[in-house]
């Protein structure tokens, strides 16, 4: 009996959960849209980066607007839809289904309606599937019979609503006449097409704003990469990032923005990067025509009135007609050129429609405050008495004072912004200046596109943020090739085909501006064979970014600790970078413009290019000493557990032996494969290297992979180097010129090293934290 219950509450249990795994909404991260699988209102489509969703959704609001069904883009980080699939034709009673048809036609199909979004021209099978990028652009591709694209049938990008993403356009194709525009919402609680559109005029080819048709606002011509009526001192031409393209087939503006998106409000305002831009309000920008009023009215009554009052009026106004489909704009400017009409409202739950008020017809009676819709007034126009009269100039009195409190506290906030890009240009200007003397200006074009950079006298360029963003394809996550303590590392493509690597400073870095303009400037100034070759760099707001030549091999420490590459470096190829590596080292602190210690040598700072040629590079913890001095103290230790010499981490002493120290360690891990702070030693690979040493056993040390294949005499030369740049004291050690004369002359009698400091990886640790400003990195490297 007691197990007959017991099975019956498992079945139960079990039969439960299926039904709640049924039920449960699809949220998979999935970015494609294939053939006989629709998208439902459980289901989603995110971009691979999760920065966009594709999905059905409702409006918020009452019962009539959860009736309705739209299809849409959001961007997750913003908390709005950049895209609308049917904004004017919204699904009623059940949400439907997105699918691709066997034929390859994209349509939104429910019980009641069916809306076609793409048809293809004749009924022929395709194979076809949709994906969102991480633009946001939602494309549908054909297909080969091998699963590749064949080419692109349809895109979103193609249909803007009210907002544009970087990489969509603004402008008209020629031979097709399909145009790319933007139309606002009706109002800001419905999402029907509204009364101002922002498009790209053919005749003038200037960016202008109708209302109804007639042009209420033009951009002025392009001119030096910007448009004459956009670049007022109050609103800087810096929040628009446009580029213009004209051919015999194309014309268009290209909106590009680091901080957000490109967004037509219902008013017809224009908000790029934060800053509005409107012929409506009190904000205006050079380019309005708006038309003109009758006479009856005052120049303060141009503008959609800043403050409203909420009460309710004791009689009905005038209501136009629903089907006119009447913005807040529209009944502003209906009543506006009506001498009799004194206040406007719209006139429905969604905030659309008009209903007006003559002075004849409306009677104020005052209100609790928040109650009611907001009715707006021409005051210009009120004649009243009484209380009307002391309601009217007490709610003038308010809302001039709140005009003055708001204009203070903007311009409080200007004043304070306008003084952080002071301060921002006078940084980059100390930038510059240290990076690189007699700046030029270079232009590179881009099929036809020109597209200027400075040029700084070493052929080094001062790379755009947009030509950063079009190489990384806008830093995506397959282009990441490695992290380190400066940030992440990416590679890149320029125009012109030419392959880089692209360094940009993380916000959570531990370094900063100091490493930039460290390592921007040593690498400016210091040209080697075996110097990784810096191609320009890129200061704009808060970005840091460092372009470098693109090493194929990435670096030594991805070959040397990897079981399945570490057979690839025989030891002529690990004796080349042994030597390519000392070269380097040589022209540092010999033979280079200043006498630099770079401080922080480990594998993981060694490139390799197509050839396994060793590169060093990473600078920003480098440090000049005069020619004249042999050795300084610093209370900020910067490196890597492992490399650093005893003396500097113990009493922050800086001379050319700490890197003489880094190198002989990394000789030993180059002989062995193995890294110096390891679980396979009891002590470190210095320690364990030096007991092999005394017992007459050197060989042992060598790498496992190598099978043999190197001369024993060499390897026990290169051992016997690296023990002594690893000396304990750093008078004992050589200098690197004469590491080189070892290295390349083998009847050189070398002297008998002196024993090593023998740590464990405990007490590297443990004798590190001092009293000094220490910055350290683990020796896994980058």
């Amino acid at each position: 009996m007691v197990l007959t219950l017991s099975k019956r509450v498992l079945c139960f249990i079990v039969t439960f959960t299926c039904l709640l795994q049924l039920t449960k909404p699809s949220n998979l991260r999935e970015d494609t849209l294939l053939q006989g699988h629709p998208l439902a209102a459980t289901n989603r489509l995110i971009s691979p980066s999760g920065l966009y969703t594709l999905r059905f959704f409702q409006l918020d609001g009452g019962s009539e607007a959860n009736t309705k069904f739209y299809l849409g883009i959001s961007a997750n980080n913003f908390s709005y839809y950049v895209w609308l699939a049917n904004r004017d034709n919204p699904i009623h009673d059940d949400p439907g289904v997105l699918t691709i048809d066997e034929y390859g036609n994209l349509k939104i199909v429910s019980s009641t309606t069916t809306m076609i979004l793409y048809s293809v021209e004749a009924e022929s099978n395709k194979s076809v599937r949709a994906s969102l990028l991480d633009t946001g652009n939602f494309v549908l591709h054909e297909l080969n019979s091998d699963g590749s694209v064949k080419r692109v049938l349809w895109q979103s990008f193609d249909y803007p609503t009210d907002t544009i993403l970087p990489g969509m356009k603004l402008g008209y194709d020629k031979h097709s006449g399909h145009k790319w525009s933007l139309t606002t919402r009706r109002s800001y609680r419905t999402l029907w097409s509204g009364s101002f559109s922002l498009s790209l005029d053919p005749k003038t080819n200037q960016l202008v704003t109708r209302w109804r048709g007639a042009i209420v606002w033009s951009s002025g011509e392009w001119r030096n990469g910007s448009f004459c009526n956009l670049n007022s001192s109050s609103h800087e031409r810096e929040n628009f990032n446009f580029t213009f393209f004209s051919n015999e087939s194309l014309t268009y503006f290209e909106y590009a923005s680091v901080s957000g998106f490109l967004i037509m409000g219902p008013l017809g305002i224009i908000n790029a990067s934060g800053v509005p831009y409107s012929c409506t309000d009190s904000e205006i920008v050079s380019g309005c025509a708006m038309p003109q009023p009758p006479k009856c009215r005052k120049d303060s009554d141009l503008y959609l009135p800043s403050w409203n009052s909420f009460g309710a009026m004791s009689r009905k106004g005038y209501i136009f007609d629903e089907r006119e489909n009447l913005t807040i704009s529209d009944c502003w400017m209906r009543c506006l050129k009506n001498c009799s009409c004194e206040a406007y409202t719209y006139a429905f739950k969604d905030a659309t429609g008009c209903e007006i008020w003559s002075r004849h017809t409306s009677d104020f009676v005052e209100s609790n405050s928040g109650v009611g819709r907001p009715i707006f007034f021409f005051l210009s126009q009120t004649k009243t008495k009484g209380k009307k009269r002391r309601i009217w100039i007490e709610g003038a009195a308010v809302g001039v004072l709140l005009l003055i409190v708001s204009f203070i506290a903007s311009f409080i906030m200007l004043w304070r912004k306008q003084k952080e890009r002071v301060e921002k240009r006078k940084k980059r200007a100390n930038i510059f200046s240290d990076i690189g003397e007699n700046t030029e200006i270079s232009v590179a074009c881009d099929e036809g596109r020109e597209q200027w950079n400075e040029k700084t006298g070493n052929d080094t360029h001062k790379f755009e943020f947009i030509t950063i963003l079009e190489a990384t394809d806008n830093f995506s996550f397959t282009n990441k090739i490695g992290e380190g303590g400066f940030g992440p590392v990416y590679k890149g493509k320029l125009p012109n085909g030419q392959e880089i690597a692209i360094k940009r400073l993380s916000k959570s870095s531990g370094q900063g501006s100091v490493e930039f303009r460290n390592e921007a400037m040593l690498i400016v100034k210091l040209q080697h064979t075996n110097l990784v070759r810096l191609l320009g760099f890129c200061i704009e707001r808060e970005e840091r970014i460092l372009v470098y030549e693109y090493m194929a091999n990435k670096s030594l420490n991805l070959y040397l600790f990897d079981a399945t590459t570490r057979t690839e470096l025989d030891w002529k190829i690990r004796y080349k970078i042994i030597q390519g590596i000392a070269q380097g080292l040589v022209y540092l602190h010999h033979y280079s413009r200043l006498k630099v210690l770079h401080r922080d040598l480990k594998a993981s700072n060694i490139l390799l290019d197509n050839e396994l040629n060793p590169k060093i590079s990473d600078f920003g913890m480098a440090r000049i000493l005069t020619w004249t001095r042999v050795e300084e103290k610093t209370n900020r230790i910067v490196g890597t557990y492992g490399y650093m010499s005893p003396e500097y981490v113990m009493s922050g002493v800086i001379s050319s032996k700490i890197d003489v120290y880094s190198f002989g360690v990394l000789l030993l891990e180059i002989v062995s494969g193995k890294k110096n702070i390891s679980d396979s030693f009891s002590l470190n690979l210095i320690g364990y290297a030096w007991q092999l040493w005394i017992q007459g056993e050197a060989l042992k040390l060598i790498d496992t992979m190598l099978n043999g294949s190197c001369p024993d005499i060499q390897v026990i030369r290169c051992i016997h180097i690296g023990l002594l740049c690893t000396q304990d004291k750093a008078n004992d050690r050589p200098t690197m010129l004469e590491v080189i004369s070892f290295l390349s002359n083998e009847n050189t009698q070398l002297p008998s090293p002196l024993q090593p400091p023998l740590y464990t990886s405990k007490s590297v640790k443990e004798e590190c934290c001092s009293n000094n400003e220490i910055t350290l990195s683990m020796t896994s490297g980058k």
